[in-house]
């Protein structure tokens, strides 16, 4: 009889590399776990229609990938492209009125394939090519994320003020700073 490997929170099972040369020993030059998820992030982000940002987003879970979410119209509704943008028509500052914009976020739309395929999320890490707004940082908090990991900030302090208030870390990863924490 075979013995059952361990198997994580999700039921899959264990990783064992114990034999897997490191990257120092096999010359192999390998990215940083975070920076593997933002680049997958900034990847997901080239599917965005917004015309004004385009955001990726990736919730992992024990170095696991649970969903992917970009910034876009509602499935079956027109892309901003073709729609124009109101936000920009009316000039409205980045980081203001939401709810005249066409889009999802990213966020909410990784969130949402989450939810639709059954994924729980609690305790997951998002990876967003940007901060997430004050609706996100409300969802996420809720959905139990308990670290984000950003490309770069966004003007919304009552979004980080609300994340640091529900202990929610956020961590700043770039090339320069590889996840310095805000």
């Amino acid at each position: 009889m075979t013995p059952t490997p361990p198997v994580n929170s999700c039921g899959f099972p264990e990783d064992d590399r114990s034999n897997v040369p490191t990257a120092p020993e096999s010359g192999i030059a390998r990215p940083t776990w975070d920076e593997y998820f933002m680049t997958i992030a900034t990847q997901v982000a080239t599917r965005s229609t917004c015309l004004r940002r385009r955001v990726g987003a990736v919730l992992v879970h024990q170095k696991r990938i649970l969903a992917t979410g970009y910034n876009g119209a509602p499935r079956g509704l027109r892309h901003c492209a073709e729609t124009g943008c109101l936000r920009q028509q009316l000039n409205v500052p980045s980081g203001q009125r939401h709810e005249i914009c066409r889009a999802l976020h990213a966020e909410m739309n990784a969130l949402l394939q989450a939810a639709m395929y059954g994924i729980p999320v609690e305790g997951a890490d998002l990876y967003c090519t940007t901060q997430p707004c004050i609706l996100c940082a409300k969802m996420l908090i809720n959905a139990g994320v308990k670290r984000i990991y950003m490309k770069e900030g966004y003007p919304d302090e009552m979004a980080v003020e609300m994340l640091k208030e529900a202990d929610v870390e956020l961590i700043l990863v770039s090339s320069e700073t590889q996840g310095s924490k805000q």
